[in-house]
């Protein structure tokens, strides 16, 4: 006579567990021995069967507290905990698995016995759409050519031949799925004679072929808000390819890109510009006047002495801000030329500045290279 294992070790928790730790072990155990993972394994159907008849106890808490109580003598002959363990065993490890699987698999069950009537709901579709900055700027309203399917006019979406209906599948009897045994466990299969439609055509209809729809090319306007943002995903629900038989239509996302600017880069609501500006108009001040996405001119004064990288920012000149009324601000950043090609006049006038200059007029200039030779004049003779 075989002696049994406790069942909360053959599952491999303690007495104190809670339901969902009993789940997850079991979960864990049964997917380890399953007989498709093992064909062939005795030892591994054993330990499934175990698994299984551990779980089928210890998930019910009436058993478990009869087994808790009196043990394996609690389902022995109709023992103390009453109902005894069901022979059944393999309705009780489909049950087993309705239960832990029921979430993986109810939906597709849930779909055909809905009576969806053989209706399946279309395809999504996607539209790549590029946009100018300008465009983003402003916003616009765009018509697009999209290639779909569209419900046939003929059978209505029904893929029958007009005056004719589908019928109920004789297979399945609707439900779209069968239901086999092999051995202790039970599965579910897509029924093959209606390919889990639950329904089947037996006169289709000429014009779409039993289909129910047909390619089109829709011609649709799509509004594209000020502010829009580069990798932005625009949903239009149902207006994707149409569904098998009359089902639901899919929908259309439209990505949209936002093309590189000449001028301008983008960063959020925010506007960067780099704008070169003369030496001399940099070291003696000045201004200069830019235009702006709005079409608008911005005057710009740079005040004496700028250095290359200095930023100024225009507050509300940048990109508007996705349905609200906020704009963001251009920053411009001085970019400093330095002068080419110069006459002999212009030549003999730089010798003459540069002989008269002090320290004092690139101070950034003399201060870098004082202290580069101060440093390595230091690390030598930490060296030494």
């Amino acid at each position: 006579m075989s002696v049994k294992v406790d069942y909360y070790e053959t599952l491999g928790v303690a007495k104190t567990c809670d339901e969902k730790t009993l789940k997850a072990s079991f979960r864990k155990l049964a997917m380890q021995f399953h007989p498709d993972r093992n064909p062939g394994d005795a030892e591994a159907e054993r330990r499934f069967k175990e698994i299984g008849e551990a779980y089928e106890v210890l998930k019910d808490p009436q058993k478990r507290a009869a087994y808790d109580r009196f043990g394996h003598a609690a389902f022995q002959n109709g023992g103390a905990g009453g109902g005894g363990f069901r022979g059944d065993f393999s309705a009780s490890m489909a049950d087993i698995f309705d239960d832990i699987f029921g979430e993986m698999m109810g939906q597709r069950r849930g779909r055909a016995a809905g009576g969806s009537g053989g209706r399946e709901r279309g395809s999504d579709l996607r539209y790549n759409m590029e946009i100018s900055l300008e465009e983003a700027f402003t916003g616009k309203t765009a018509e697009i050519g999209v290639p779909t399917t569209v419900q046939c006019d003929a059978c209505t979406g029904t893929g029958a031949k007009p005056g004719t209906s589908p019928r109920t599948c004789p297979t399945c009897g609707g439900a779209g799925r069968i239901r086999a045994t092999q051995g202790f466990f039970s599965v579910q299969h897509t029924c093959p004679t209606c390919q889990g439609r639950g329904e089947t055509v037996a006169d289709p209809c000429g014009k779409c072929g039993g289909e129910g729809r047909l390619p089109e090319e829709r011609n649709l306007s799509v509004n594209i808000p000020a502010g829009i943002e580069d990798g932005t995903r625009i949903r239009l629900a149902g207006e994707g390819e149409a569904g098998l038989r009359g089902g639901p239509s899919g929908d259309l996302y439209i990505f949209l890109s936002v093309r590189g600017h000449e001028f301008f880069q983008r960063d959020g609501a925010d506007l960067y510009c780099k704008v070169p500006v003369s030496m001399t108009t940099a070291a003696l001040g000045g201004a200069f006047e830019v235009t702006t996405l709005d079409g608008q001119t911005t005057r710009v004064k740079v005040p004496e002495g700028t250095q290359t990288g200095k930023q100024f920012r225009v507050r509300g000149k940048g990109m508007p801000v996705l349905r609200s009324a906020q704009t963001g601000d251009l920053f411009i950043q001085i970019m400093i030329e330095t002068p080419q090609k110069l006459s002999r006049r212009q030549r003999e006038l730089l010798e003459e500045f540069e002989e008269i200059s002090s320290s004092e007029n690139s101070p950034q200039c003399t201060g870098f290279f004082t202290r580069m030779r101060e440093f390595f004049e230091g690390l030598g003779e930490s060296r030494t």
